[in-house]
């Protein structure tokens, strides 16, 4: 009986000091530690640049979209949007996913004679993005005066971040991860 009174005034003490109650659920816990939002990031300064390349990669947390530059890149608009427009004629570009995000580079597709820097074969399907957990489709929506647009289905509206990095050599990139949960 001794040992039994032991042991009950062991474990209330414990509770009491609160070693074996789990604490509260933290309001900032994400998911794989993200703390990204799904509203609009924006950079509004132009680049000099062009975009040369667009391409995807899957990580463990997020899927990503690079869009390559020649050069420096400076600005672009990222933002969810209910369909995704053509670039100067306004016409609705078909995205597939339960959400579209439309990302604008604030570099043109085309060198200061007009020739394409970046010319996709399929502007419906710039990268294979079958089997990706949160991409649907990435699509061309054109090039028009120094900005260049590009259409991303998504499977939900998902948090997403948007920055730039230096390199390879003298050229650039502006990534778009879209994380695979909240």
């Amino acid at each position: 009986m001794k040992k039994l009174s032991i042991w009950l005034t062991a474990i209330l003490m414990a509770v009491g000091l609160g070693i074996m109650v789990p604490g509260p659920a933290s309001a900032t816990t994400s998911y794989c530690g993200l703390v990204w939002g799904s509203l609009a990031k924006a950079d509004p300064d132009m680049s000099r640049a062009q975009v040369t390349n667009v391409r995807t990669g899957q990580h463990y947390c997020f899927d990503r979209l690079v869009v390559d530059l020649n050069g420096p890149a400076s600005g672009y608009n990222v933002r969810y949007v209910s369909q995704v427009t053509q670039d100067g004629s306004g016409f609705t570009v078909p995205v597939r996913g339960g959400a579209r995000i439309q990302i604008t580079v604030n570099a043109p597709s085309y060198d200061d004679n007009g020739k394409a820097t970046y010319n996709p074969a399929n502007k419906a399907e710039l990268t294979n993005v079958s089997g990706y957990q949160t991409f649907r489709q990435v699509a061309w929506a054109g090039s028009f005066e120094g900005y260049t647009t590009l259409g991303l289905g998504v499977r939900a509206r998902l948090p997403f971040r948007v920055f730039t990095l230096d390199g390879p050599g003298t050229g650039s990139r502006v990534v778009v991860d879209v994380a695979h949960f909240w």
